[in-house]
């Protein structure tokens, strides 16, 4: 109830201004005692070899540094993904580079991996007190060229695999130049395989295995996801998180600011989302478990991403426009107790 009242003040501010705003406040609220803990009644979940305290989850984007770990664990997900964080600090794509579609529930991005690199988020999460599951996404610089782009993939994960309980390789955000080129079989192939290798090593000098979870666009052609399913199997990664923000403008088209480039999200995204899960739970047939995230909003969205095969689901957009309370809203419809 009270987001929805300061909600009106907060998109009178430029979209990253009241991001900054929102949080001031979550966080002051935490440290003044004033934020409680909203704890989900619900069955844990056992996915990727870890026990999930309940299916919903932050997605990356909105911590992107991980500076706000304890005051997000109050608001009862049962995971939280930070980043994208990338090798170098970079300051990401020029502004303006968020725009609100209100009519339709909806936003355009174009940050570009905006993040102050690797070694200040994993500084971030020592300093924390978050103890639940948290996954840390990665992705490369936007000046490393294409051809070494897993140089920076394994440069990331080698940093952040003692804390992270999984790591997420983006490799489908539209704002980084020819990023998604990565989801060709033959580049992924290569991809996976070195960084299963990795995997392995790190595992060993750890003593302790960190499952790798692959994100993937809307916007892929049934081949291209039967591609992309095939290879997941063949190098045994651990999850796919289905799906990123998309270039299709279906259902803002006449709105403003639905020329911008970048990738959209929210309610329109929905039904595009939950296609693309159908499809890769039609391949893997259980063997990989599926994070199903893109246009959640509302509870009746959550349970139809599942529904299509989802075996957790993250929210981002909806927790903008619907607030905190929008997780415990999916927690009553999809929880078993």
């Amino acid at each position: 109830m009270l987001y929805t009242l300061l909600r009106p003040l907060l998109f009178k501010l430029p979209p990253e201004t009241a991001h900054r705003v929102t949080f001031g406040m979550i966080e002051k609220g935490r440290k003044l005692g004033l934020l409680a803990d909203h704890p989900v009644d619900c069955r844990p979940l056992h996915v990727m070899g870890l026990d999930f305290p309940n299916p919903i989850g932050l997605a990356a984007g909105l911590d992107k540094n991980g500076e706000y770990l304890d005051a997000l664990a109050a608001l009862g997900f049962g995971f939280i993904e930070i980043g994208t964080v990338t090798p170098r600090p970079q300051p990401g794509n020029p502004k303006p580079r968020i725009f609100r579609i209100p009519q339709a529930n909806a936003i355009i991005n174009r940050l570009g991996f905006n993040n102050e690199g690797v070694d200040k988020l994993i500084t971030n999460v020592a300093n924390s007190n978050y103890q639940g599951i948290l996954g840390i996404n990665i992705g490369k610089n936007f000046d490393t060229p294409l051809s070494q782009a897993t140089n920076d993939y394994l440069t990331c994960l080698g940093k952040v695999y003692r804390r992270a309980s999984y790591v997420t390789i983006n490799i489908s955000s539209p704002n980084t130049t020819n990023l998604r080129q990565l989801q060709n079989a033959e580049e992924l192939d290569y991809l996976l395989q070195r960084l299963k290798l990795e995997q392995t090593r790190l595992a060993d000098k750890h003593g302790k295995y960190t499952p790798l979870a692959i994100k993937i666009a809307p916007d892929l052609q049934p081949l291209q996801v039967n591609e992309i399913a095939a290879l997941l199997i063949k190098h045994q990664i651990d999850c796919v998180i289905a799906t990123n923000t998309t270039l299709f403008r279906e259902g803002v088209a006449e709105f403003n600011h639905a020329e911008e480039t970048g990738g959209l999200s929210g309610a329109p995204l929905t039904h595009r989302a939950d296609a693309v899960i159908r499809h890769l739970h039609s391949h893997l047939q259980g063997a990989i478990p599926i994070i199903g995230v893109g246009g959640i909003m509302s509870a009746a969205d959550a349970k139809n991403k599942m529904a299509a095969g989802a075996n957790l689901v993250q929210i981002y957009t909806g927790l903008i426009y619907h607030g905190p309370g929008l997780v415990q809203c999916i927690a009553k419809t999809v929880c078993t107790n």
